[in-house]
This record gives C-alpha cells, sequence and structure tokens, in this order.
C-alpha cells in the first residue's frame, strides 16, 4: 500500500511547483485533420489544453462534461488505458486558473499545446461556447462554421467565414500561431475546453444544426449587397461650366461710357460692342442696360437696334435680354403666326428646369399678356400638347435620390406599354418621362435595357412618330447628358447647305452661361471637329466674330 501510495505521489508533479510536461515540440499535440489520436504512450494531461481568456471561465462539472442536448455524441469517447491524471484540489478538469489564451501556466504547469494542430470538428478540443457545453457559440470567439482558420481574422475576434481549409490548417506568419504561447493583438478567443480523453478523427460531418456565428461588421465603403446600396444610393446633379462668367471688377459705369463711345458719330464700333457685351455675364448686362437709360435717357436695346442688323443684332439683342425674357420671345415667335416651330418649343420646354419654367410662364405673361399654357395648347395638337401641358407644370421631381424598385416597376411599365404589345400606350411614356428626376430616369432606363433588351431611345424610334418622338428623345438625351444633346443641334443647325441661325444663335447664347464648355467637348469627341471651326467655316462677318466671341476657343 505504501508503495503504491508513493508511486503515485512520484508520478504527478506538484501544482505550482516543479517541471511539467515539455511545451511545444516536447508533447505531440493535438492530431491534424484526419489524422489520429496521440500516441497512447503519452495520454494528455489534464489543463493541457488552452486556458480560458481572462474573465472566462468553465465552471467544474461533476462526473465530466454533460451531453450536448441536440447533438449526436460522435461515436463516444473510448478512455485511454490507465486512465487519466485526477486534477489538483480546487482546480476544475482541463482549466488552468488564470493567464491569457496561449500564456503557458504559472509556475512550472503543463505546457500549452502550438497552434496549427487542433482537431476536426465535432472530435477531440472542439471549442465550447459560453458558459458551458451545449449552448450557442461565443459571438466574437471561436464561433465559426466548420472549414477551419485560414486567413487572417477580423479585427476584434473570430467570427466571420474561414476558408475551407481545414480546421488546423497553417495560420498566417502574423496571425494566431506566430509563435506558441502568445497571444495576437485585437483579438478575442473563446477558452479550450481540453478533456482526458482522445477522441477517433470524424469520418463524416455531423448532421446536428449548429448556430451560426454572428457575422463580422461589414467593412467602411463597400459593405451590403449592391441592390441595398443601389436602392438608396443618391446621385449629385451634374453642374455645367459656361464660357461667359463675370467680370470682377465690374464697373456698369464705365461699360455705359464705352457703349456710348462705340456707337456715337458715324458708323459703329462692331468689335468694342462685343469685346464689352461678350465678356460680361448676363446679370452684368441687365445691370449695364438699367444704368445706360439712368445715365443717357435711352435704351441701350434701341440703340443697338439703329445700330446694327441681320444676324448680329439678333445674336446681340439675345445677350442682352435677361434669360427667362428670351426664352418667352423664343417660345411666342415659335407660335406666333402660320406654322409653329416645334422644335423651338422642345429646345425650351423638355430641357428646363423647374424655377426656370416658372419664370418662362411669368415673363411671357407679363411680356405679352398671354398664358403661355394656353397657347401650347391651341398651336399643338394629340399626345404633343399633353406633352407642353405637362412641362407648362414644371413639376418634375428633382430630388437626386434613386429608388432601384421604382424604376425596375416603371421600365417594366414602359415595356409593357410599347415594345409587349400592339400598338402604344403613349399616356404611361409621358407620365414616367414628364414627371421623374433625371437621376430616377437614368435608373429606369438602365433597367429597361435588361427587361426589354434594347435601348429605350430605340424603342422610341420604333413606337413613336413626329413631334412626340422628338419631345420623348430629348428628354431622355437631357437626362443622360444635356451636352450631347445641344451638340446634336448645333450640328444639325450648320450641317449640309445653309445655316439654321435661329437654332444656332439660341443655343450657343442659351448654353453660354450653363454647360457650352461640355457642349463643346462632347461636339468635338462625337463629330471630330470643333464647334469654333464649325461656326468659322459656316458663318461670316461680325455675326461671325460674335459667335466665337461668345464659345471660345476648345
Amino acid at each position: 500500500m505504501w508503495l503504491y501510495l508513493t508511486n503515485c505521489i512520484m508520478s504527478y508533479p506538484p501544482y505550482g511547483g516543479g517541471p511539467g510536461y515539455p511545451p511545444g515540440g516536447g508533447y505531440p499535440g493535438y492530431p491534424p485533420t484526419g489524422g489520429y489520436p496521440p500516441d497512447p504512450g503519452y495520454p494528455p494531461a489534464p489543463g493541457a489544453g488552452y486556458p480560458p481568456a481572462p474573465g472566462g471561465g468553465y465552471p467544474p462539472a461533476p462526473g465530466g462534461y454533460p451531453p450536448v442536448p441536440g447533438y449526436p455524441p460522435a461515436g463516444g469517447y473510448p478512455a485511454p488505458p490507465g486512465g487519466g491524471y485526477p486534477p489538483p484540489p480546487g482546480v476544475s478538469p482541463g482549466i488552468v486558473p488564470g493567464g491569457p489564451y496561449g500564456v503557458p501556466p504559472p509556475s512550472g504547469g503543463y505546457g500549452s499545446q502550438p497552434y496549427g494542430q487542433a482537431p476536426p470538428q465535432g472530435g477531440y478540443g472542439a471549442p465550447p461556447p459560453a458558459g458551458g457545453y451545449g449552448g450557442p457559440p461565443p459571438t466574437g470567439g471561436y464561433g465559426a462554421p466548420p472549414g477551419g482558420y485560414g486567413g487572417p481574422p477580423p479585427t476584434g475576434g473570430y467570427g466571420g467565414h474561414p476558408p475551407a481549409s481545414g480546421y488546423g490548417a497553417q495560420p498566417p506568419p502574423a496571425g494566431y500561431g506566430s509563435h506558441p504561447g502568445h497571444q495576437p493583438p485585437q483579438q478575442n478567443y473563446s477558452s479550450q475546453a481540453p478533456t482526458t480523453h482522445s477522441a477517433p478523427p470524424p469520418t463524416a460531418p455531423s448532421s446536428a444544426p449548429q448556430q451560426k456565428p454572428a457575422k463580422p461588421p461589414a467593412p467602411s465603403g463597400g459593405g451590403g449587397p449592391p441592390t441595398a446600396q443601389m436602392a438608396s444610393m443618391s446621385l449629385k446633379a451634374k453642374y455645367g461650366h459656361g464660357t461667359i462668367v463675370s467680370v470682377s471688377p465690374f464697373d456698369a459705369e464705365a461699360d455705359c461710357e464705352l457703349l456710348r463711345k462705340a456707337m456715337r458719330g458715324a458708323g459703329t464700333d462692331e468689335a468694342a460692342l462685343i469685346d464689352i457685351l461678350v465678356k460680361r455675364s448676363n446679370a452684368q448686362r441687365v445691370e449695364i442696360r438699367k444704368r445706360y437709360k439712368t445715365m443717357f435717357g435711352k435704351d441701350l436695346m434701341n440703340d443697338l437696334k439703329s445700330e446694327l442688323s441681320g444676324n448680329l443684332e439678333d445674336c446681340l439683342l439675345a445677350l442682352m435680354e435677361p434669360s427667362s425674357l428670351y426664352d418667352a420671345k423664343c417660345l411666342r415667335r415659335a407660335m406666333r403666326g402660320a406654322g409653329t416651330d416645334e422644335e423651338a418649343l422642345i429646345d425650351i420646354m423638355c430641357t428646363r428646369s423647374n424655377k426656370e419654367i416658372a419664370e418662362i410662364k411669368s415673363s411671357y405673361t407679363e411680356y405679352y399678356k398671354r398664358d403661355l399654357e394656353k397657347d401650347c395648347v391651341s398651336e399643338t395638337s394629340g399626345h404633343f400638347k399633353r406633352l407642353l401641358v405637362s412641362m407648362c407644370q414644371g413639376n418634375r421631381d428633382e430630388t437626386n435620390t434613386v429608388d432601384m424598385a421604382k424604376a425596375t416597376k416603371e421600365a417594366q411599365d414602359l415595356f409593357q406599354a410599347g415594345e409587349k404589345k400592339w400598338g402604344t400606350d403613349e399616356s404611361r411614356f409621358n407620365v414616367v418621362l414628364a414627371s421623374r428626376s433625371f437621376p430616377q430616369l437614368r435608373a429606369t432606363f438602365d433597367e429597361y435595357v435588361k427587361i426589354a433588351q434594347r435601348d429605350i431611345l430605340n424603342s422610341i424610334d420604333r413606337e413613336m412618330s413626329g413631334d412626340l418622338k422628338a419631345g420623348f428623345k430629348c428628354i431622355v438625351l437631357c437626362s443622360r447628358n444635356p451636352a450631347e444633346y445641344f451638340a446634336d443641334r448645333l450640328w444639325k443647325s450648320m450641317k449640309g447647305a445653309g445655316t439654321d441661325d435661329a437654332t444656332l444663335i439660341r443655343c450657343v447664347v442659351s448654353r453660354s452661361e450653363r454647360d457650352l464648355v461640355e457642349i463643346k467637348q462632347t461636339f468635338l469627341q462625337k463629330y471630330h471637329k470643333t464647334l469654333f471651326k464649325m461656326i468659322e467655316g459656316d458663318c461670316s462677318g461680325d455675326y461671325k466674330k460674335l459667335l466665337l466671341a461668345v464659345v471660345g476657343r476648345n
């Protein structure tokens, strides 16, 4: 009896002192994936597993760990020959008090296992959930689904979906396992509950359900599904650049003196007029006009009319008008007399903002004592009349937020109203094109391509005709790129024999402070010729000089 007790005492190292099992390579560690249990000559010692993280531990379970509810046992845990060592008094089996994860136990405790040889999922050494076996895995700890660790963990602990490289694959050099006994920064691991039993390698994945780990936070700038991002995306409005900008310092009185001098006496110094007026913004020219009348008691517009003629007069007077009044005059000229210039109506009514439409209507009523909407109704007909009435309301949605669900639905509506049916429901096109914001329309047209397998412009060409087709195409082009629409209009005004001077002047003057820079760039890209050269070859005299001064060189 005494001999037996003596042998037991000698074979069991005292707790808190004396050498334990050799750490690292001295102890064979966990078997790799698909391997076999450790050599029976070295039964696993209690407490040789990974101690819990600070603040977390497992209470002692009398008689071993209880069976996992809902999990079938993986073949059982056969006891090794000779049994295991009992734990020291006051210490739970397999738990080393204190110390961070991966740090050897104090005072010569049992050595920790090197990382990289963890057992397969469901076998020996499986990570327990917080609070004991049988609960859901802890958030931020070892909670990944079966597959194994093969990549660097996200900041804050393992919780993502690791690549399927086997539980126990070689970790990255700078990750967990770079050196046995060291815990990498910014990682939160759950405790590893060791046991005194060896388990055979699993032959098949367990059919028992597993609690999915909490998803790691999405990285900034790229998380979330694309549809969710697009549903709430906000597209900024595109602002163009004009070729005419305000001059500073600005002296309206000095400019009036120069203008008076250029028109006084025999002849007119057209070059001086062009040089002064083209280098002032529309607001500054309006101020010059007011100051001129105050200084000389004469209307500058009447003096210019008496001194100039032809296209030069039309272009220079267009520059002197307030923008809204100039558009109102263009609209009245388009509807006055026999016939109607529908293209001029489209160029203005389908391209202006809500605020500009309201100002045009006000200027039209104030100057002509007429109602713009009534004149449009009396001069047009059919679905084109309805489109102009819609444009006269100036009630287009001008927000920049895109509703992708709405875009998809309305793209389907347009397809059903046109390509999908015999005939065309023009009213449905009018509803969408006349009221939706330009960013929303762009999204709708993109969805339309996916549904109809053709661009919306192609469908409009196939389904519409006449002025209605021109109006709808204008809205589509302006929603995508207004510069392209006006580049096309300028090209058509000068190509072939003759020049459509009214269109040329209207487009150049009305866009000179909006986006004429972008129009010039688009013109060059599309027609491989600068707008400056096109005007230079198509116009002549002081009229050409004035247009070139407004357009400027590329």
